[in-house]
This record gives structure tokens, C-alpha cells and sequence, in this order.
């Protein structure tokens, strides 16, 4: 059973800042926003982070990362992952950049109908990259949301996410 925690922007953050290589150890700068993911032990098994924020655009980036095994990715993770930037934020796109190796990152993201763009030299020379993007539209209508779609608007998420 996982517990999500909200507004621990710096902890989980930085959590996985550490655990992406390409980040450097860098941080996602203090507009970010996370969720973390909390095992039965209370420890901190995974976490995913809002930045680079473009209301205007409609447009947010999505990184996670968890510890090796942890098992975080349950659906109730994946409703509340696009919760946030479809239902709070109100945003028409989500964007993730990905190394063109991950191969297994990029066979979920495409089940989950995301669009794919190959970016050369995204993380460094010799190290192409992926831009997966994911409208509004095509989160809607994937067979993962198809099964949710009544948990959509739910109140006290929105509520607990905003």
C-alpha cells in the first residue's frame, strides 16, 4: 500500500534529481511541484516532479524516478500523476524528456499514448533524446484512462494535489 505526500517540493525534488544521471544532481528549481510516493516502512520509494510550467501555453514537464524494485507504478500512481497537470493545472500537454536508450521508459510511455519526437544530442553529445509529449485529448481517450474516467474529477484529490 502506497501513501502520497504533497508539498514536500524540496525533499522528493531532490530525491529524484539524484536518482535521474542526467540531471546532474541538479534540482528542478523552486516552482517545481512533487509527488512522492511512501512505502508501508514510511520511507520514500519514488517521487515525480512538476517544472517548467507554461500556463499560458498549456504546458508542463513531467520526471520521476524511483529505487531500484520499488514498486510505485500502480494505477492509482498513474491517475494521480495526470491528475495533477490535466485537472489542477489545466494544461492541454504534458512533456517528459527521455534518452533515446531507456527503450523500456519509452514502450510504457507509448501504452500510454504518447507522441515521440527524437531530439539529437538532448542529454550531450552522442546522447539522443526523446520528447514524449501527451496531450489532454490522447490521455482521455487511452484504454488506462477509459477505465477511470469516473474518478476524473474527483474532489478531494484535486483538493489533496492543489
Amino acid at each position: 500500500m502506497l501513501d502520497y505526500v504533497y508539498g514536500h517540493d524540496l525533499v522528493v525534488g531532490k530525491f529524484v534529481a539524484e536518482l535521474i544521471p542526467h540531471c546532474g544532481g541538479r534540482d528542478f528549481g523552486p516552482a517545481a511541484r512533487t509527488i512522492g510516493m511512501i512505502d508501508e516502512h514510511g520511507g520514500l520509494i519514488a517521487g515525480l516532479v512538476y517544472h517548467n510550467y507554461d500556463p499560458e501555453a498549456g504546458l508542463i514537464e513531467i520526471s520521476g524516478a524511483c529505487l531500484p524494485g520499488a514498486n510505485w507504478l500502480v494505477r492509482e500512481t498513474i491517475r494521480r500523476m495526470y491528475q495533477y497537470p490535466f485537472h489542477v493545472c489545466n494544461c492541454q500537454m504534458v512533456v517528459q524528456r527521455t534518452p533515446a536508450s531507456d527503450e523500456r521508459l519509452l514502450r510504457q510511455l507509448a501504452a500510454y499514448d504518447y507522441m515521440f519526437v527524437k531530439v539529437p544530442r538532448m542529454f550531450g553529445r552522442g546522447k539522443d533524446g526523446v520528447l514524449c509529449l501527451l496531450t489532454v485529448e490522447a490521455w482521455a481517450a487511452n484504454r488506462f484512462n477509459k477505465r477511470f474516467k469516473h474518478h476524473l474529477t474527483d474532489d478531494a484529490l484535486l483538493e489533496e494535489a492543489a
